[in-house]
């Protein structure tokens, strides 16, 4: 394993079991691992620090002459080759889904010659400080104990604990496998059952085979639509159908940064993408779970929308820091935690009320989850009503002063549209009191968020820079993606935020969001422009944009949050859930030449679309 500055965000898999996720480098190195949520403790953390912040790697007797991945068909179980001068082996990495007890098992088999490695583990629990106390280890089996974790290892090699890690010699000659299984549990409890490693590979496979075979998507780039939903399956929590918008946290958007962030948690604004990306490939079972995840989340009255919550529903995450992580590439702070759930966010609004309308427009609810859905609509809009004129953080939870953001108000104006939509048949005249409300907001957004001199929507009421959130206004409803409006927000886009052929959300020089530094280009934002390129008839641009994204994602086709336009590498927190819904969205608007129907999906409830196109 290399040095901490040689690290590589693109250089990861992901594995997982629906309740959280491991990272394994390219050198077949665990270097990130939580137990036993997304968001626990880390109990593996080398990604952002060494091997003594905990990792599980193999040292090969000879050089490794050449190394080679992939997913075991359309799987989340990786294959690792490596290539030495006696022989070749392969690493074969997967977390079982859970019985009892989460599990991560690795088997080694020589497939040519023979090989000789030793496996060493370093257990440090509490994000990488405290090594566990060793309460057994004799021949292949040991238990070691760190307050809440106990972690129980069932190797066929005999382990050996010394220099505070786990070492197992393994010598293989071709044909000949070996298997270690870590297995988690509460200390307190009693250590569970073993799982049988080659009968939960059986059972892994045909699991994955199962969720494959429900994907429903004939356009182009199918491999990669395919690719982006599995990765998104494995980061959906399985017990409660949220899904975090990252499994790591404090990787930097900027090499050497600080814009370092715990993405271990379930977004609102994801919720209409999320909804209608998965329900489009198939997968509305995952929406469902989505949606009732997202009304018990918010669920109580008053009601009171925070940005994010956790995997089950909790409103809290609070922000620390963790000093002795030294960071990804020297990236600190390393966080943990998040201070944006405190912020207001009034775009959130409209994402729920969004996606809860839509859900009961494909039909994801039944007749009682309408009548739970009939009761959030309307608190939520009667909260926002009271709200939606503030100053507010924005979709990017900029630390810096609050402005009235384009974006957020015009989602606003999507709740309050879809709310009347809801509403017109249950009680008109509060529906036609929304829909009042929302063509006010329009009126203002289409005004005060469109510069004139620049011929483009803008960042802010009081701030003409440029905002690549505002592409998404025409998916929303609001207006024509071919009005001149937007037609002239593309292009200057196009102009100040588009570098490299990749697109920034916002320009961090003009915009004082609290934070300092730059940061790389967005991928979703990327996604967004295409979106816009394809609406405007533009497919050529949309297309080579659309490939050249495509071409950013590492060798196993996953993305992170951002890209850094010098040089070929990923950054933020990886995999991103976002820059995966938005690929999966993109990708199904370019299938076919459906752009055009896919925006009159989009159009919103109440509103006559007619006023819209002749505003």
């Amino acid at each position: 394993m290399g040095s901490s500055n040689e690290k590589r965000i693109s250089d990861y898999a992901i594995i997982g079991d629906g309740e959280t996720a491991a990272l394994v480098s390219k050198t077949g190195a665990i270097e990130w691992l939580c137990f036993p949520r997304f968001d626990s403790e880390a109990c593996m953390a080398a990604i952002l620090g060494d091997k003594d912040n905990g990792c599980w790697h193999f040292l090969f007797d000879e050089e490794i002459i050449a190394t080679s991945r992939r997913y075991r068909g359309d799987s989340l179980i990786l294959e690792t080759e490596f290539t030495l001068p006696s022989g070749r082996a392969r690493i074969t990495d997967f977390m079982p889904i859970r019985g009892d007890s989460p599990d991560l098992v690795r088997i080694i088999e020589c497939l040519e010659g023979s090989v000789s490695l030793i496996s060493e583990l370093y257990l440090r629990f509490d994000f990488g400080r405290i090594h566990p106390l060793v309460r057994h280890c004799s021949g292949d089996r040991a238990l070691a104990i760190s307050g809440p974790d106990g972690v129980s290892l069932s190797f066929d090699a005999e382990i050996e604990f010394k220099d505070r890690r786990f070492e197992s010699r393994i010598e293989l000659e071709e044909g000949e496998k070996s298997s270690l299984v870590l297995t988690w549990f509460p200390s307190h409890e009693k250590v569970p059952d073993t799982v049988d490693p080659y009968q939960g590979l059986k059972e892994t496979e045909e699991y994955w085979a199962d969720i494959a075979s429900h994907f429903d998507y004939d356009g182009d780039y199918r491999d990669a639509v395919l690719r982006s939903v599995l990765t998104l399956k494995v980061m959906i929590h399985r017990p409660t159908g949220g899904f975090v918008a990252a499994v790591t946290s404090s990787l930097p958007e900027q090499p050497g940064g600080s814009r370092n962030w715990d993405y271990r948690y379930c977004w609102l604004r994801d919720a209409t993408l999320a909804l209608m990306a998965l329900s489009r490939v198939g997968f509305s079972g995952e929406a469902a779970g989505w949606i009732g995840w997202l009304r018990r989340a918010i669920g109580g009255d008053p009601i009171d929308l925070r940005p994010f919550y956790t995997v089950i529903g909790e409103p809290r995450a609070i922000e620390w820091q963790a000093d002795w992580l030294p960071g990804f590439g020297g990236a600190k702070p390393v966080r943990f935690g998040n201070g944006a759930q405190q912020q207001l966010q009034l775009d959130t609004y409209g994402e729920v009320i969004d996606a809860l309308y839509r859900a009961a427009q494909i039909g994801l609810p039944d007749e009682h989850h309408e009548n739970e859905t009939d009761t959030l609509i309307r608190m939520l809009a009667a909260k926002l009503e009271g709200i939606w004129c503030e100053p507010d953080a924005g979709i990017w939870e900029s630390r810096g002063p609050l402005h009235h953001h384009t974006y957020s108000k015009a989602m606003c104006w999507v709740a309050f549209d879809r709310a009347a939509a809801w509403l017109r048949d249950r009680e008109p005249d509060l529906a036609r009191r929304y829909a009042e409300l929302a063509t006010t907001i329009r009126e203002e957004v289409l005004d005060k968020g469109f510069d004139r001199k620049r011929g483009s929507f803008v960042r802010a009421y009081d701030d003409d820079a440029l905002d690549a959130a505002v592409l998404r206004l025409p998916f929303v409803g609001l207006l024509d993606p071919c009005d001149e409006r937007m037609i002239g927000t593309v292009a200057a886009i196009e102009s100040e935020l588009m570098r490299d052929g990749l697109v920034w959300r916002y320009r961090t020089e003009d915009t004082d969001d609290g934070l300092g530094q730059g940061e790389g280009a967005f991928v979703a934002a990327g996604f967004w422009l295409v979106d816009a390129y394809h609406a405007q008839g533009r497919v050529d641009d949309a297309r080579a944009l659309f490939e050249r994204l495509l071409g950013r994602a590492n060798d196993l086709g996953l993305l992170a949050e951002e890209l850094s336009g010098e040089d070929d590498i990923q950054l933020g927190n990886f995999p991103q859930a976002l820059s995966h819904l938005s690929l999966i969205a993109t990708a199904d608007r370019l299938a076919g030449g459906r752009g055009a129907e896919r925006h009159a999906e989009t159009q919103g409830g109440f509103s006559d679309p007619q006023r819209r196109q002749n505003a």
